[in-house]
């Protein structure tokens, strides 16, 4: 192997120009191919291996319900439910407009259905509570139905005195509502009046369960070819948000969110600044090879290298893979952080070569032999640190193993054939300057007088980290990886709150109704779930009792809501009379009323009202009215409900919960918010015990980490065998191979107590520190171990330690550029990759050289070391 190697760098020493133009061709191949075939997919999903059971499941409920995919919801927040309902009506009558942007529109929650035959969806106690409190205002629906004004609505506040005065009526139910009706008075009085929500006033609206927010959906149209397919629609929804007169006004809020806002601000993420964080990584990686070379006609080459090698590696990534994935794009990263190692490690022997050649073709021979092998081994046990995730499900992280395992072989050709050519053709001066660390001697002279203390100390900690890589917590949201702050983010935050659009529900495919109706029942039990919500839910076994119910509500409470078309125009004046006669009302009821009948705020707003001027008497009719004939309309439209069949169900609601082939969709709500992964997992278990075959969000999420740490198993299983496999081949001696792997386990337990103390958990982005740990800690590892096998005694002070310091800040600049990325994802890789960085530099320059002064030296050397 040595004298292959040899020959082969003086092979590339003599034809160097040659050489040089090959890999300069060969690269710019290699870009050309990357530019045309190599793309990005920021869809979690995909993560993961398609034959997975449960990956099956979720593509096979897509095919089934593809409305749920690629989607841009807008949620509507209004001062009122009424303002919710206009803003989101003209939003999504815009966007309908809009064919160059959107698809589709659709509100879910506006289907005429719900106006009809909404109040049937109430359970038998729910529907007689609301229609009761229908009967007891039915003395204030009478003349507000004759009177839909300011005026009637005053007309009714006098019936409701009157009846505390005649009747002591109890006003208590009805405080919150009439509170309202104060604010609007009191708001109007002072010159800036708000609508009064009548769906909050009469309490009719049960259809409503979401408060105030309203969602439109649309499917927008995508660009193809763009790093932001979503971007165009998301701005022509921005751009129609901020026409709208209630959301100029301030009254009503929309926002964002989806699976395509959250892809577009996701990639946007992990680009933001890159430009920026890659010329900053470069430089910084510039400073520490002039540091460690102290020459430019050493540093060229080695970045020359690295950018021909980085270039071969993406065009790789383009015949081999296609399409990176939001793990998989780091292995640029990667690449540039370990890369840059060997081409250190070979340069910094050639400078020490030449301390005792002169002539610079006998120190890169010189070089070759003593590094070539040091370089090759460590290459090939990184690449088995890698290549070890290239069999696992886990889809994100087998794609990075494979392009980052074999760039670390392009690396080593790299640097074996292209940089020797570079360094003939720059010809570096020769330098006598010595190599070792300032701090070298002396540590390494601390380390062999105290190596037993020093390795008792790593054992303790060593027993720490092992309880901390058992206790460390994993994440599963991928949603935790997102920037929090992101628009799409916080909207769907918001919406965690609401078991009913909580992201994480499950979903369940069953045969017919029945089957629905008697699930829903057995998980609607279980403490861990909220709501059951299935095609059955629109169509009630117990329709005909409600239908009953409604019959008879309408034939009393009809009369009451006709409306009377010879109601006089209203005026000023016959406001202000109406005010007076309110007035009056209350007063004769003062004795009969509690100290805090919110009839008194009334009266008190009524008195401000009658001072001011006509005009702001009539802007506080027209508040008051504003919503008034529609929610009329929309009373006198549900108790008119009609018996409801799976065949009279709207295609609207059906095609949300049928699937084409007749299945019907249970979805089944958590307790839990999402963030709380622990909880999560006993919905998904308590839910599987009684439907085995659930899927849906919640399942995936839970699924996805049990992939993740069974990757994570396997691969270190496989990576340790191969790597020891890889030693054993090339150090030949079992005690040897151990003091790596000691060490590296050493730096894995390192990484498992810093991690655990600075509150780091696992995600599926962050693992990827696991071959990292193994690649970069056997190469550094190696590197000791095999000069302490030739014969070197005083570690620290050696060349190679100065390589591996200066490799170790070029590794932990790439890294930290990670670290900052606006990806949270991303992010939270490079930390985890700067702690693993951290900890293989304690076991290398601490915990190895105080291990190898611990014991018997080899009996047989193998060369000599410097």
């Amino acid at each position: 192997m040595t004298e292959f190697i040899v020959r082969v760098v003086d092979f590339c020493r003599r034809y160097a120009v040659f050489v040089v133009i090959f890999f300069f061709a060969l690269a710019g191949v290699s870009v050309w191919i990357a530019a045309d075939r190599l793309s990005v997919d920021t869809n979690t999903d995909n993560l993961f291996a398609s034959t997975l059971p449960w990956r099956q499941h979720a593509m096979a409920f897509d095919r089934e319900f593809p409305q749920f995919n690629n989607v841009l919801v807008a949620v509507v927040r209004g001062a009122t439910p009424e303002e919710s309902d206009e803003t989101a009506a003209q939003l999504a009558k815009a966007m309908e407009a809009d064919k160059k942007h959107f698809i589709d529109v659709y509100r879910p929650d506006a289907d005429p259905f719900f106006r009809h035959e909404g109040l049937l969806l109430l359970g038998p106690d729910d529907l007689s509570k609301l229609l009761n409190s229908l009967m007891n205002a039915q003395p204030l629906l009478g003349p507000l139905a004759s009177d839909p004004s300011a005026r009637g609505l005053l007309n009714g506040v006098s019936l409701m005195a009157a009846g505390v005065r005649i009747q002591h009526a109890d006003l208590s139910p009805y405080k919150p509502a009439l509170d309202q009706l104060q604010t609007v008075l009191n708001d109007a009085a002072d010159g800036h009046p708000t609508p009064l929500s009548w769906q909050n006033l009469l309490g009719s609206d049960v259809t409503q369960q979401a408060g105030n927010v309203r969602m439109v959906l649309s499917h927008p149209v995508l660009e193809d070819g763009s790093l932001q397919p979503g971007r165009a629609a998301t701005k022509a929804l921005e751009r129609i948000r901020d026409s709208l007169p209630d959301v100029k006004s301030g009254r009503v809020r929309i926002d964002y969110t989806g699976s395509v806002a959250l892809a577009d601000v996701q990639f946007g993420a992990l680009t933001k600044g890159i430009v920026l964080s890659t010329v900053v990584s470069l430089l910084l990686l510039a400073l520490w090879l002039y540091l460690a070379m102290h020459s430019f006609r050493r540093i060229i080459p080695i970045l020359i290298t690295l950018l021909i090698g980085f270039a071969l590696t993406i065009g790789f990534a383009a015949l081999a893979v296609g399409t990176l994935n939001v793990i998989s794009v780091a292995f640029a990263v990667l690449f540039i952080g370990l890369a840059v190692d060997f081409g250190i490690q070979f340069a910094v022997r050639l400078r020490d070569e030449r301390m005792r050649h002169p002539e610079i073709t006998q120190a890169l021979a010189s070089g070759a032999r003593v590094s070539g092998v040091q370089i090759a081994v460590a290459a090939a046990a990184t690449a088995c640190g890698f290549l070890a995730f290239s069999p696992t499900s886990f889809v994100g992280v087998a794609e990075l193993g494979t392009i980052a395992g074999v760039g670390m072989g392009i690396a080593l050709v790299c640097t074996l054939t292209l940089l020797p050519s570079l360094l003939i053709l720059m010809k570096p001066k020769r330098q006598s300057k010595e190599m070792a660390l300032p701090f070298g001697p002396s540590l390494d002279s601390w380390l062999h007088d105290h190596n037993k203390p020093v390795l008792m100390v790593f054992a303790v900690l060593g027993l720490i980290g092992l309880v901390c890589a058992v206790r460390l917590p994993f994440d599963a949201n991928p949603l935790n990886t997102q920037d929090p702050n992101s628009e799409p983010m916080r909207t769907l935050r918001s919406l965690a709150d609401n078991p009913v659009t909580n992201p994480f529900n499950i979903n369940i495919m069953v045969p017919d109704l029945k089957t629905a109706r008697e699930l829903s029942d057995k998980l609607d039990k279980l403490p861990e779930v909220s709501t059951v919500i299935s095609a059955a839910t629109f169509v009630p076994p117990d329709q005909q009792a409600s239908l009953d119910q409604l019959d008879q509500a309408q034939v009393l409470m009809l009369p009451s809501l006709n409306v009377d078309p010879s109601a006089p125009p209203l005026t000023a004046a016959a406001l202000r009379a109406e005010i007076a006669d309110t007035h009056d009302a209350i007063v004769q009821a003062d004795a009969e009323m509690p100290p805090d009948s919110p009839l008194r705020g009334i009266d008190a707003a009524l008195q401000k009202l009658s001072k001011v001027s006509d005009d702001r008497l009539m802007a506080m009719n027209a508040a008051v009215s504003r919503f008034l004939p529609n929610q009329l309309d929309s009373l006198r439209d549900a108790l008119d409900a009609k018996p409801v069949t799976l065949q009279t169900l709207p295609e609207s609601i059906k095609r949300d919960w049928v699937s084409p082939n007749g299945d019907v969709r249970i979805q089944v709500s958590p307790t839990v918010k999402e963030e709380d992964t622990a909880g999560l997992r006993r919905f998904v278990e308590a839910v599987q015990r009684i439907a085995p075959d659930a899927g849906g969000p919640a399942v995936t999420t839970i699924a996805s980490a049990d992939t993740i740490m069974r990757a994570f198993q396997q691969a270190a299983v496989l990576a340790t065998i191969a790597i020891a496999i890889v030693l054993l081949i090339a150090i030949r001696r079992l005690r040897d191979v151990g003091l790596v792997l000691l060490t590296l386990g050493m730096s894995a337990l390192l990484t498992a107590l810093l991690a655990r103390s600075m509150g780091m958990a696992v995600n599926y982005a962050n693992i990827i520190s696991l071959p990292l740990l193994l690649g970069v800690g056997v190469s550094f590892n190696v590197y000791f171990v095999m000069n302490w096998r030739a014969g070197m005694r005083r570690f620290v002070s050696s060349a190679s330690a100065r390589a591996v310091l200066f490799s170790a800040l070029t590794t932990g600049t790439a890294f930290g550029s990670l670290a900052l990325s606006h990806d949270l994802g991303m992010a939270s890789m490079g930390r985890m990759l700067l702690v693993s960085l951290v900890a293989v530099l304690l076991a290398t320059f601490v915990f190895l050289p105080a291990l190898l002064y611990a014991i018997k030296p080899p009996s047989k050397l193998s060369g000599t070391g410097h």
